[in-house]
């Protein structure tokens, strides 16, 4: 394994990647050039059609591809703090744990709360999430990630709870093209290939990278290959784009270090209690989108897709650790019409639909151990055996006014939810030979075969007053939901033999301002959000959604040219997360408790100074608040600040060089804290010090 010594410094002089515009076919930006002060404006998150939506009342933030390309991100955490309210806690190796306007969701299908999106679809199907799928998207080699904060659009709806991360991959279809390798510390190495072929009305090109990484922590690495493929022609009317992402992981997983502050001891951070530990993974989306420009100014667009996806972990943080294996296989359609009902008012309407055929099974091959309470109710054998076949469709349609200094939008998605669930096992809570455990019964329980349906509907409004060139306020209101997840239905634990689930929603209320003027650009926005029917499981180990929680914070995002060489970008966060419902853990009613692991501050700045046109520095700072890993209140962790270094240095118009210094001051900190009643305090321990050079040619 190679590794950089931790100790002394890496001249922070070469590295590389080349700025690419959004056209490969234009040539590379000076450093001055490519961090441009005004905040990225052309989007396709809210509207599914590349736009200025900078007028909208909701706010969809953007990390742009200069950034991207000047971080060269080995994981999708190191680029999504650019943006407020956001956090991922990293796992180990590509897993992870997302947070948007809310604590960091955790739990059988907590993962339903956020939408995840590559080129606008999807990544999974609204009822089959897994908490790690952004790894299932190509955000190394993005030419943007945007972000929609919170349920303001009528074009999303199941999971779009707190909003959607959409990972935009380039078009490769202009010609040229680009050749990086990124080196970095503990035996990181990445290839990139980005080329295209253009021919009178239309072209084709690829985006492709593979990386290997031995990893900081015993026992620990993976192989990844990530691949697109897009192809486009234009005819008279119609603008024809097809696309295909496949994606590989292979990764030996490090699980939690146990221990108080154990983080803090740098044996116990690099040690690895669970080197059996492993996940595989792989993705393979189809798509097609049919955009017609029509006679009368209207727009149709029509977007087919298909996923394929198989998925196998071991479950080293439970007892007995059982492996799962899970996969899913769909089709969809995504719909979107565009009419201009008079000069000042458009309709967008359309009609969203899939099926998907998804299973899941859990099985241990190894006895328990531990307690006798363990090894009698948690046997090896198979825990969990089933399909389902679910089917989803939604209604949309949104009227939009503009009329002098005013836009009013006014919204309304209809979606329903259908799951048929096949129990491949005997039902109840029972050993796969139908025997029944000791000391009260299995853990594990198994829901006879059913079916059942969710109806949701949700309305949205919202208002921009223009207030003058520069300057204008929003406002929006909103109901979000999100049908429950087959695991949180099916995979049920203790006596409970039927979980009678209901929708979660969330009534969100936002306002704000944003602001571009020459050489700054910001957004200051503040919201307030109750949910219902939050899903939880109970001091019974029942599945149930009596839960309630409220979400309200305070954003800004800032980008400012202080001078010609000199820039500097914030995106900070105070919010506040929750409980509002009554249940007592360890004789604490957790009613008006923080949520756990919802830090109350956050904040990133960057500091970038422009040396020469070819030369530049960029300086980030990122501070994460201390937040409570318990629903009790009783344990917490104190939070971080960590200093990042970067510079590229253009050496040619073609040939682009960086370096890299992660975690500058080589702090000790936690990716992710955490405690359990059974374990303590437990961490996924950040990196120490560490460094990346990387190096990009382009034509």
């Amino acid at each position: 394994m190679t590794k950089f010594s931790q100790s002394g410094w890496l001249p922070a002089f070469t590295f590389l990647s080349c700025t690419i515009g959004v056209s490969f076919s234009t040539s590379v930006q000076s450093a001055a050039d490519a961090y441009p002060s005004d905040i990225e404006r052309i989007t396709t998150t809210g509207s599914r059609i590349e736009a200025d939506n900078s007028d909208t009342p909701v706010i969809t933030s953007a990390v742009g591809e200069q950034d991207i390309s000047l971080v060269s991100p080995t994981h999708i955490e190191e680029v999504l703090k650019f943006i407020a309210g956001a956090q991922v806690q990293r796992g180990n190796g590509q897993e992870y744990l997302p947070a948007l306007r809310s604590q960091v969701f955790s739990g059988a299908g907590a993962c339903g709360g956020l939408l995840t999106a590559e080129d606008g679809i999807p990544l999974r199907a609204a009822g089959f999430c897994n908490i790690n799928e952004l790894f299932e998207a190509h955000s190394e080699m993005a030419e943007r990630i945007e972000v929609l904060k919170g349920p303001g659009s009528a074009l999303y709806g199941s999971n779009a709870v707190h909003g959607v991360i959409n990972v935009i991959t380039p078009d490769t279809t202009n010609g040229g093209g680009l050749l990086g390798y990124d080196y970095g510390s503990y035996g990181y190495n990445r290839m990139k290939l980005r080329t295209g072929y253009h021919y009178g009305d239309g072209g084709v090109g690829i985006n492709a990278s593979v990386t290997r990484d031995n990893g900081y922590r015993v026992a620990e690495g993976l192989d990844q290959e990530k691949l697109n493929l897009r192809h486009e022609h234009l005819f008279s009317t119609l603008t024809l784009t097809s696309g295909l992402t496949y994606t590989n992981l292979e990764q030996e997983t490090a699980g939690y270090i146990t221990g108080t502050d154990a983080y803090k001891d740098a044996q116990l951070a690099q040690g690895n209690e669970n080197p059996e530990a492993f996940r595989n993974a792989s993705s393979l989306r189809l798509w097609s989108k049919a955009l017609w420009q029509l006679a009368n100014g209207d727009k149709l667009s029509i977007t087919p897709y298909i996923r394929d996806q198989d998925m196998q972990f071991l479950m080293h943080f439970l007892p007995g650790q059982p492996s799962e294996e899970n996969s899913q296989q769909g089709v969809g359609v995504q719909t979107l019409w565009t009419h201009n009902v008079s000069a000042s008012v458009t309709l967008n309407t359309g009609i969203d639909a899939e099926q998907t055929e998804g299973s899941l099974l859990q099985y241990q091959e190894q006895s328990t151990m531990g307690s006798a309470f363990l090894v009698e109710t948690i046997p090896a054998g198979k825990h969990y055996d089933y399909d389902v076949d679910a089917a989803q469709i939604a209604a949309f349609s949104e009227l939009v006014w503009r009329n002098n200094n005013w836009l009013l939008s006014a919204g309304l998605r209809y979606e329903y939810m259908h799951y048929d669930y096949t129990n491949n096992m005997n039902s109840g809570r029972l050993r796969e030979d139908g025997t029944a455990c000791g000391m009260g019964g299995c853990r594990y329980s198994r829901p006879p075969s059913s079916e059942d349906s969710f109806t949701n509907a949700s309305p949205k409004f919202g208002a921009t007053y223009l207030y003058s060139d520069n300057t204008q306020f929003y406002a929006n209101y909103s109901l979000g939901y999100r049908a429950p997840q087959a695991t949180e239905l099916y995979r049920l634990q203790r006596a409970q033999q039927v979980a009678d689930l209901n929708s979660e929603e969330v009534r969100n209320v936002e306002f704000g301002v944003k602001g571009n003027y020459p050489g700054l650009s910001y957004t200051l926005a503040a919201y307030y959000m109750d949910k219902d029917n939050f899903i939880f499981r109970d001091s019974n180990f029942f599945n149930v959604n009596d839960g309630q929680s409220r979400h309200t914070g305070v954003e800004l995002e800032l980008r400012w040219q202080a001078s010609q060489n000199l820039d500097i970008a914030v995106a900070a966060t105070l919010a506040s997360h929750t409980y509002r419902y009554n249940q007592e853990l360890g004789g604490i009613n957790i009613n008006g408790n923080d949520i756990d692991t919802a830090p109350n501050t956050m904040a990133d700045v960057r500091i970038g100074y422009n040396f020469t046109p070819q030369l530049r520095a960029e300086l980030e700072l990122n501070h994460v608040g201390e937040y409570y890993t318990d629903p009790e209140n009783l344990h917490e962790y104190e939070g971080h600040e960590l200093v990042n270094l970067r510079t590229s240095w253009q050496l040619t118009p073609e040939l682009t060089l960086y370096a890299r210094v992660n975690n500058l001051l080589d702090t000790a900190y936690a990716e992710r804290a955490d405690f359990t009643s059974f374990g303590g305090d437990r961490y996924f321990p950040g990196r120490p010090r560490n460094y990346m050079l990387s190096a990009t040619y382009s034509w």
